[in-house]
């Protein structure tokens, strides 16, 4: 697979066009962050993801009411990730303006779970997405709101009749509380995030586990409807049955490859980063345009089903039961007498274009502490390598992650994220 980033703009990500796209009779993409769906149902509407809050969802609420003035119904949470459905507030008061009864506030059952450990962890929430979308230190400190749903369901809700019904689907995947919406007259599925237009988000490094295997079920079982058109949360709509067929079969027949692929070289007893250096993609699995690696990355996935079967334990004895990282790093400073030839090598390397090696070495020095003028020298290249390092990958959240350390070797604060 390609391992050079194609430009785009980062910073915008998650923001997709402003306006009302009509996808059929009735049915209806919001822009905002992502695709929100709009369902027109007999007397009402179902609105999916309510946006993230602030000139988002404001401009969201704009664009709705300038085409359609039925009340809001029902709001669904497609899942329960922070910022999807921030904006609900704001929603609400617009309903409550225009003398319409309050909507319904539906979710799958496991969002209230999943939103009562965002707040017991609403810091550690905080700086990982800091890190993930480029924003400063402390920018989104206390800006990250969840609100909980009226009701929830297990497997499936119908919301509307006749012909004008939504089916809201449990489709677990990046999230156990995911939801997919089939309109049956149509045949047309809103995915949700359950289907990408590139590789699926297993394995993000600051995330908890998402289960590969699950989410190749949800895909082959969305499949089984037999949509004619899929609506993607992001990224274009896969048209006319057998393209859909393609994709969701095709990126559930890639993840299973990838576990059995993991699974065999785990009981050759291979460690995590020897398991890496081993897995070759198949080309006909991962080099299709929905498998793009541009957010997430299969090595990603791959650490993910690693971590499912073999818990923690790097397999080096050291890590077992290790000494505080302050004490380490002191004593790797002093045990390294030539600290100029460490530096050395390291810059020999990175001329060599060889900056993943670079960054290994250097770290003898840049993870170290004491006096030394070589320590600082360390890191502040290793900052500049992993901006070099950026440049090179094409997944967002591995460029995130290494801008985010580079910015924390340079401020001092590295420390404080166990970046060393």
């Amino acid at each position: 697979m390609s391992t050079t980033a194609s430009p785009k703009d980062d910073a915008a990500f998650l923001v997709t066009k402003e306006g009302l796209e009509s996808v059929a009779d009735g049915i209806h993409v919001l822009h905002g962050q992502g695709q929100s769906l709009v369902v027109e149902l007999p007397d009402s509407l179902l609105l999916v993801d309510t946006g993230p809050g602030g000139k988002v969802t404001r401009g969201m609420i704009a664009h709705l009411r300038e085409h359609l003035p039925q009340p809001l119904g029902a709001i669904a949470y497609s899942h329960g990730h922070i910022g999807y459905n921030a904006g609900l507030p704001l929603w609400l008061a617009d309903a409550a303006e225009r003398g319409h009864a309050r909507p319904r506030v539906i979710a799958h059952a496991n969002v209230p779970r999943r939103y009562a450990r965002y707040r017991a962890t609403m810091p550690l929430q905080e700086r990982m997405a800091e890190m993930q979308f480029r924003t400063r230190a402390g920018a989104l400190r206390g800006k990250l709101p969840v609100h909980d749903p009226d009701e929830g369901f297990d497997d499936v809700l119908v919301l509307g009749e006749g012909e004008r019904q939504a089916h809201l689907l449990w489709a677990p995947s990046e999230t156990d509380d995911a939801i997919s919406v089939w309109m049956p007259h149509q045949r047309i599925l809103y995915g949700g995030p359950a289907v990408l237009d590139n590789i699926p988000n297993i394995g993000t490094p600051l995330r908890t586990l998402r289960h590969t295997l699950r989410w190749a079920d949800t895909l082959e079982k969305l499949a089984a409807l037999r949509p004619r058109l899929v609506i993607r949360e992001f990224g274009p709509h896969i048209v006319g049955e057998d393209e859909v067929q393609t994709v969701l079969g095709g990126t559930a027949r890639a993840l299973r490859w990838l576990h059995a692929e993991v699974i065999r070289l785990l009981n050759e007893g291979l460690g995590e980063r020897e398991l890496l250096a081993r897995l070759e993609y198949p080309p006909e699995l991962f080099e299709q345009p929905w498998m793009k690696p541009t957010y997430g990355d299969p090595d990603f996935i791959a650490r993910d089903i690693y971590r499912s079967e073999n818990g923690w334990w790097d397999r080096n004895a050291t890590s077992l039961h290790p000494a505080p990282p302050p004490d380490v790093a002191a004593e790797i400073g002093k045990a390294i007498q030539d600290k100029g030839a460490v530096l050395a090598h390291a810059r020999a390397l990175a001329e060599r274009g060889e900056l993943q090696l670079a960054l290994h070495v250097v770290d003898l020095l840049a993870t170290a502490s004491g006096e030394a003028p070589e320590f600082a020298e360390a890191r502040a290249l290793k900052a500049q390598w992993l901006r070099e390092r950026a440049r090179q990958v094409p997944s967002y959240v591995s460029r995130s992650l290494y801008h985010a350390s580079a910015n924390m070797l340079e401020d001092g604060s590295a420390a404080a994220f166990s970046l060393r």
